[in-house]
């Protein structure tokens, strides 16, 4: 693509911006991107955005969490003073540091932890990867746990039909292996 101010070199920069819901686009080449005086272009990269700061998980969990609270979700309002039985750590610690203190912290901010990891992760389970050659074995034994979860439930709903397919399925796995 050509550069939109000279047009006659090859646009190396590519400068995107919306202001007041209008999207501008700029294509320059390295010499006129230099050269920005006259085109009411700043492109000095805000201080709040330096890229030479990097952004930790710990300042990200914090913006997260600071951004649910204002936004009046009641599901992560913690009482300050909320503080670990084990460790002692606080949830104002947790929240500055992004850092828990032990694994009983994780039973203690339950509630305001798992909403928070499933926002930024979308779950709060942990699934991993698994090398497609070796983990046959490994999937096959979490396709069967899951299957027993399922059946322990179908069966406490008086299901039975669907738990004779349950269980079909599981032997059909475990012959595999």
């Amino acid at each position: 693509m050509l550069c939109s101010v000279c047009n006659k070199k090859e646009a190396t920069v590519h400068i995107s911006r919306i202001i007041n819901g209008h999207k501008e686009e700029l294509y320059l080449c390295e010499e006129c991107a230099k050269n920005t005086e006259g085109l009411n272009i700043n492109l000095e990269i805000e201080p709040e955005f330096n890229l030479a700061s990097p952004f930790t998980f710990q300042s990200i969990l914090s913006g997260i969490m600071d951004y649910m609270n204002k936004n009046g979700s009641n599901s992560l309002e913690q009482p300050r003073e909320s503080r670990c039985e084990h460790c002692g750590t606080t949830y104002s610690e947790f929240k500055e540091k992004g850092l828990l203190g032990c694994s009983y912290c994780y039973k203690n901010f339950g509630s305001t932890l798992n909403s928070v990891i499933r926002r930024v992760q979308g779950n709060v389970e942990h699934i991993g990867k698994i090398p497609k050659t070796a983990g046959k074995d490994i999937l096959k034994k979490k396709a069967i746990l899951d299957l027993k979860e399922k059946l322990q439930k179908v069966i406490a709903a008086e299901e039975y039909e669907k738990a004779a397919e349950l269980r079909d399925r599981i032997r059909e796995i475990e012959k595999e292996i």
